[in-house]
């Protein structure tokens, strides 16, 4: 008789053990089934809008212009702005005169830092016709300032200059290449064309 109720006790405690065991995987199951989806919710963008316009002005004149033709807004710790079909940004001014203009091909903005990155195919083209080409670039809104580490190219009206990494006020003026790695001299002379001096040692 004490042999069968302690085997019947037995039986009984290993099916709570299981019936427990169920309930938590069951729960573990159900905890990330719930985190699954609140991340997929959380990726998905509260507002999206197409063929955008943004102006920034300061005492009432225009200092910006921001063009995309897609912009995904996003919520969370540190929301933020992303425009995977390119932008164009435009510089005035005070007399509404182009100063600079900014284009790539992909381009995310943070709210908080107020720091934009542009990737993929950069061009920035300033006043005097001085051209940057690289393909990343960080835009620092609060200091006026764009930089990059990766691989730059600079076009003068008379030089290319290639380097890594670079930094400039944000109209592209008085610009800096950290490490210049090549130059050449652009020959105007139509008949020595493709003649240029190259100082890349």
């Amino acid at each position: 008789m004490i042999t069968t109720h302690f085997h019947k006790i037995s039986l009984i405690l290993k099916s709570i053990a299981i019936i427990i065991c169920l309930a938590m995987l069951f729960a573990c199951e159900t905890d990330i089934q719930k985190i699954k989806s609140l991340t997929e919710f959380e990726s998905l963008p509260v507002n999206i809008a197409n063929d955008i316009e943004i102006v920034y002005s300061d005492s009432g004149k225009v200092k910006m212009l921001l063009k995309s033709p897609l912009l995904e807004e996003y919520e969370g710790e540190n929301p933020y702005r992303e425009m995977p079909e390119g932008v164009k940004v435009f510089f005035y001014d005070s007399i509404m005169s182009v100063d600079s203009y900014l284009s790539s091909k992909y381009a995310i903005t943070y709210d908080k830092t107020k720091i934009m990155e542009a990737k993929n195919d950069v061009v920035v083209i300033n006043r005097k016709g001085e051209k940057l080409n690289t393909e990343h670039l960080i835009w620092n809104q609060p200091k006026k300032l764009i930089y990059s580490k990766k691989f730059v190219k600079i076009t003068t009206a008379d030089e290319v200059i290639f380097g890594e990494g670079f930094e400039s006020s944000e109209t592209f003026d008085n610009w800096t290449i950290t490490k210049v790695t090549g130059s050449f001299y652009i020959n105007e002379d139509e008949e020595n064309a493709g003649n240029g001096k190259d100082n890349s040692e």
